[in-house]
């Protein structure tokens, strides 16, 4: 695998036009999204090479939304096997059912791969190991996140218009007992509850500057402000940020500033807001032509924002020139409408994109394009790939989120309507 090259997953083919001795012949090749297309009797089976992380598991009910919990192991991990906690809400059939999880997956080993015969594969790596345990909750979480400077502390915005204030700490330690299946992490409600917006929602943004200080938007146009207290209570502010004139998807503050967010919405546009002014935002571009779901702020390039919309496009926004249609990059490889952006934490030109469908896709925009080593790997004949697009991985159905994990480099995981995938490229 060459850097830069997109990793493909192997498409296995059965053509019964082609038979020996009365046994359909299998036909294995490279399947390259965007460009091949698959008949309805084709199966993807991914290439064990282009991985160095590939797994997969289920909470039981499915989970529109979670967040990795930062843990005290240390930045830059690189050395195997990994260990990883998350915490992640459900969409169960009944609002009773509902439940917040913390779930730690351990024993994360690199893929093995026979470098002698490549259709040989080492399976001697076992699955990792996946412990969880959960609180009761009210109604379907839409979206959970947690404080970035004290990961026990969790917000939940659930479909019965509350949100809620939780802490996990007890659910970490039961993970992480001796023996976790002898462990019973007693249950508990929120310590802190808000119900004043009118409305259920899905945006929701804590401060990385000011601790404790958390957005939340709703379906009904309104963004409220919280500020912590002592005794660790907070003061929501009922005097809302008005200027969407629909539905608030996604919400997100400046990395460096603390009085400046983000957010986006139905309307198709994207603001920029100060706190110290409520009626109107700083910054109105219109960014998409289509519904904005979800925005990304560069953590490492504050002048760099994501947004990715209902359309199937991302586009990429300088805001030192933030204008309508304007955009610094623009890209249209989805098919479906995208579900989840999010820059990488330390590599400010990386991003991923979630689409509705299936495919998860990493981009890295330092990446320029390289048409003789394009057309050689494609065996003569160049792809219509984008130079930027470093991996696509599929396997998963109707994906809602994706997260970057803030200390093992490259490790990322993603949740769908059928698990939660947790991989980790051999090019990134």
């Amino acid at each position: 695998m060459q850097d830069g090259a997109p990793a493909l997953s192997e498409l296995k083919m059965i053509d019964d036009d082609e038979e020996q001795e009365g046994q359909q012949k299998e036909q294995v090749r490279a399947f390259r999204p965007g460009v091949d297309e698959m008949d309805a009797d084709d199966e993807l089976v991914y290439d064990r090479s282009a991985y160095h992380v590939n797994q997969s598991f289920y909470l039981e009910w499915p989970c529109l939304s979670f967040d990795i919990l930062k843990d005290s192991m240390g930045f830059e991990r690189n050395s195997y096997p990994f260990t990883m906690y998350a915490v992640a809400g459900t969409q169960a059939e009944e609002a009773s059912s509902n439940r917040l999880y913390v779930f730690k997956v351990s024993d994360i080993v690199k893929i093995k791969v026979d470098e002698e015969d490549e259709d040989d594969m080492s399976e001697e790596e076992e699955d990792a190991t996946l412990v969880y345990k959960y609180y009761r909750h009210s109604g379907g979480i839409n979206r959970v996140r947690s404080m970035p400077q004290q990961a026990n502390i969790v917000a939940t915005w659930a479909d019965d218009q509350k949100v809620n204030i939780f802490d996990v700490a007890p659910l970490v330690t039961a993970v992480d007992a001796e023996d976790p299946s002898k462990q019973r992490a007693p249950d508990a409600g929120p310590i802190f509850t808000y119900e004043g917006h009118p409305d259920e929602g899905f945006a929701m943004s804590w401060s990385r500057v000011e601790a404790g200080r958390l957005l939340t938007g709703d379906c009904s146009k309104n963004i409220y402000q919280w500020s912590p207290q002592q005794g660790g209570s907070w003061l929501v502010d009922n005097v809302p940020y008005h200027g969407h004139t629909d539905s608030v998807e996604d919400l997100q503050w400046s990395p460096v500033e603390p009085n400046v967010f983000a957010s986006c919405s139905v309307d198709k546009t994207v603001r920029i807001w100060d706190t110290r002014t409520k009626k109107n935002a700083m910054i109105t571009v219109q960014a998409h032509d289509a519904d904005v779901n979800v925005i990304s702020w560069n953590p490492m390039v504050s002048h760099l924002m994501l947004s990715g919309a209902d359309d199937g496009t991302f586009r990429i926004w300088d805001l030192r020139n933030f204008a309508s249609d304007k955009p610094a990059a623009h890209f249209k490889w989805h098919a479906s409408p995208i579900t989840s952006v999010e820059w990488h934490p330390t590599e400010d030109s990386m991003l991923a994109v979630t689409e509705a469908d299936q495919a998860t896709t990493i981009w890295d925009l330092s990446l320029e394009k390289d048409d003789e080593e394009d057309a050689s790997a494609a065996g003569g004949e160049a792809p219509d790939v984008p130079p930027a697009l470093l991996f696509e991985h599929r396997g998963q159905s109707d994906v809602k989120e994706l997260h970057w994990h803030p200390q093992i480099p490259g490790l990322m995981c993603t949740t769908a309507s059928d698990g939660f995938s947790l991989f980790k490229a051999c090019n990134v």
